[in-house]
């Protein structure tokens, strides 16, 4: 039956794609790309078909740093164009967080410490573990769902 979903986090600035933005995208459909680091990059390239990922709203002040939403993947990799080894993977908006759980909070939980968002806060596509997937969904309450998914629910994370 495939592989075992996966997690991510998928961070951006408010203010150049919002989940806002994201909702209001040709069916809450749209390519995640501009990452040009190769980490994040290689991140990216592992993802699949039905990973989910957290939408996380960076930001300059502190309060803005959060997760906000859950978005699915549609489409895996590809390339985007020229020999710059660009590309993007399409992901649906899934739900937005019952309350959105930020970086503060996050980082308070000693469960937390070895999360790559913790770790390595520069980058901007990470890997989710199963149980701090759990963690934040639990802190947030859950995730509101659009009809077709409220199915999948409690493989979703719903609190």
């Amino acid at each position: 039956m495939g592989r075992p979903r996966r997690y991510w986090l998928l961070k951006t600035e408010p203010g150049e794609w919002s989940w806002e933005d994201q909702q209001r995208f040709s069916g809450g459909v749209a390519p995640w790309d501009g990452v040009r680091n190769r980490q994040a990059q290689k991140n990216m390239k592992a993802m699949a078909e039905g990973d989910l990922c957290f939408f996380y709203h960076s930001g300059r002040r502190p309060a803005e740093r959060r997760v906000v939403g859950v978005v699915e993947v549609v489409k895996p990799w590809y390339a985007t164009g020229g020999d710059g080894g660009e590309g993007a993977v399409d992901v649906r908006a899934v739900g937005e967080m019952r309350r959105s759980v930020g970086l503060k909070e996050i980082k308070e939980e000693p469960a937390m410490a070895a999360f790559g968002l913790v770790r390595q806060p520069r980058l901007s596509v990470v890997p989710v573990p199963e149980e701090v997937w759990e963690k934040v969904c639990e802190m947030g309450g859950g995730f509101e769902e659009g009809e077709e998914e409220e199915e999948k629910g409690e493989d979703q994370g719903e609190a």
